[in-house]
């Protein structure tokens, strides 16, 4: 509600509620799956989107203002943050 209402941040917008919502979807998936490789494949799918969410949150058009700039780094920075999470489950689960 805080963003202009241009059609590239509404698409971006609904880009970003899509990837983000993965991220967990995904993870839950992960968490109960019945087989090793489909865990790894379901936190490999989380990072991927965790990484598309951090992309969909740069191409936001913010309009120089500084507390939505503050906002969208701490978003960015968490995003950076669950992708090495998931980097470093996947490192340790695979064989």
């Amino acid at each position: 509600k805080k963003l202009t209402k241009t059609i590239s941040n509404i698409e971006d917008g609904k880009q970003l509620i899509r990837s983000s919502g993965s991220v967990g979807a995904n993870y839950i998936e992960a968490n109960e799956s019945l087989s090793k490789k489909d865990f790894v494949m379901r936190i490999m799918i989380s990072r991927k989107e965790a990484k598309e969410s951090r992309y969909w949150l740069q191409l936001i058009d913010i309009q120089e203002n500084d507390i939505l700039e503050k906002e969208r780094q701490s978003l960015v920075k968490e995003a950076t943050e669950l992708m090495m999470i998931f980097s470093a489950i996947m490192r340790k689960s695979s064989p």
